[in-house]
């Protein structure tokens, strides 16, 4: 598919975000990205499935690039309206659902694969004008996961493949 991200370990190549989060839960669990308790696990896989799944691949870079082809005239305005209503319901969902589960973080008070697919999600929501005001909970909880330095170097706007105009 020609897309990221890809992992390269032990022997063999892991494709999708979650997929490679799983792997290297079940075979480096230290720290651990999923709790022991059946239910938070149950939450943090919802979370982290409505943010790859349901947010994520919406406002993709070939996903606008489609709709920007069907309505060629109103190409950038049409990307930027485009990726802030997928967003913006996606965020609609998550605000309610982290009103029940968050603590310091996603799910409780520790990191978990929810908010490894949080901080990017929320860096493309910047990234396409997304007002916060009704995202408190959300707000919250990434300012805290990016005072923490595994999520300041691992920043999106951190990587090697970053395009020019969005690094840090």
């Amino acid at each position: 598919m020609k897309q990221v991200p890809t992992l390269k370990i032990d022997g063999i190549t892991i494709h999708q975000s979650l997929a490679i989060i799983e792997y290297l839960e079940e075979t480096r669990p230290t720290p651990r990205l999923l709790p022991q308790d059946p239910k938070k696990r149950a939450s943090v896989r919802m979370i982290s499935d409505l943010i790859a799944s349901g947010i994520q691949p919406l406002q993709n870079l070939s996903i606008l690039k489609k709709v920007g082809e069907v309505s060629k005239d109103l190409r950038e305005e049409t990307h930027l309206t485009w990726a802030q209503n997928v967003i913006t319901s996606g965020f609609n969902a998550l605000e309610q659902i982290l009103q029940s589960t968050a603590g310091k973080y996603c799910v409780g008070d520790e990191v978990t694969m929810a908010d490894l697919c949080l901080v990017p999600q929320v860096v493309n929501a910047e990234r396409f004008k997304v007002d916060f005001t009704p995202y408190p909970t959300i707000s919250r909880i990434n300012k805290r996961l990016l005072a923490l330095e595994a999520f300041q170097v691992s920043h999106p706007c951190r990587q090697p493949d970053t395009p020019t105009e969005l690094r840090a």
